[in-house]
């Protein structure tokens, strides 16, 4: 096939690698010159015949937003507009909408693989009308694994990203749990090689991952972890699935509190604990640290 991708970034670029090293025909554009293989969404619509698909790989929210609504006054009855990127379910169904009296269609993709996604293939969460990805199938095929799976036809508009937003919740949860039990095992007088153990999981045991794999391999390069900061961002995905639970009622516990988990590492002095220390110093005599104390590991009781 031949198409357009709007979005050259880590993900966008190496994903219109793949989809020329798969032999289809990639026109490009990108706010970045050196990347970019035309100067416009307009030119990029011209290189494109009809019906024309268009994939778009920027980021969520006014980006997303604008680039659909100028790709909405480009395109032509008939011409297909994929969403590649992590936007929110809702707003997908408002882009469907937003284009269904020009004859515009849209197909919802969330993906997953993140810079290994050249060489080892993304998993593609899709959301449209069954003409609509069946149509684009020649797409995903090619950016799927080799050797098969990684796919899903999730269902209508805004079924891909909504699947694609719980599945990044899932990975907060297991980044979570692998994150607590490294600390656990690192605080301990009881563990003396934590990489080691990490690595000796990777095979026959019920937590093998690829998230796994990543682990040892950060692990590798700094055991101890001593050049990070205990800080991580969320990227909206991980709130939109808490949101959604509560808003159908379903309980997720193990998500919320990864979500929670990543406020605190944003806290250098939280003020949660400074009343959790006050409290048990009231209740129970507990020592507590000033302000001007130097933060020491203390055991764990």
């Amino acid at each position: 096939m031949k198409l357009g991708m709007v979005g050259l970034g880590k993900m966008g670029g190496n994903m219109a690698a793949r989809l020329r090293d798969k032999g289809h025909e990639v026109v490009g554009y990108d706010f970045d010159p050196r990347v970019s293989d035309v100067g416009s969404l307009a030119e990029l619509v011209g290189r494109l015949e009809a019906p024309r698909t268009v994939w778009l790989m920027v980021p969520a929210g006014e980006p997303t937003d604008g680039a659909v609504e100028e790709l909405g006054g480009l395109l032509d009855a008939g011409d297909l507009i994929i969403e590649g990127g992590n936007s929110h379910y809702v707003k997908d169904r408002e882009h469907a909408d937003a284009l269904k009296d020009q004859g515009v269609r849209y197909v919802d993709a969330g993906v997953s693989g993140g810079v290994w996604g050249r060489e080892n293939g993304y998993g593609i969460m899709v959301g449209g009308a069954p003409e609509d990805v069946e149509r684009a199938k020649p797409i995903f095929d090619a950016l799927t694994p080799d050797e098969g799976g990684g796919y899903v036809h999730a269902g209508g508009v805004g079924a891909g990203h909504f699947v694609k937003m719980v599945h990044n919740g899932i990975e907060y949860g297991m980044m979570q749990a692998f994150a607590e039990g490294f600390e656990l095992m690192q605080a301990s007088d009881i563990v003396d090689d934590v990489p080691g153990t990490f690595d000796s999981w990777r095979e026959g045991t019920v937590v093998r991952s690829w998230l796994l794999d990543l682990l040892v391999r950060a692990l590798e390069e700094d055991p101890e972890l001593e050049a990070l900061r205990g800080y991580a961002q969320d990227s909206g995905e991980g709130r939109w699935t808490v949101q959604a639970a509560v808003d159908h009622a379903v309980p997720a516990p193990a998500i919320t509190a990864a979500l929670y988990a990543r406020f605190a590492s944003r806290q250098e002095d939280s003020p949660a604990m400074k009343v959790i220390a006050a409290l048990r110093n009231q209740f129970g005599g507990h020592a507590v640290a000033t302000a001007t104390d130097d933060p020491v590991r203390t055991p764990r009781s």
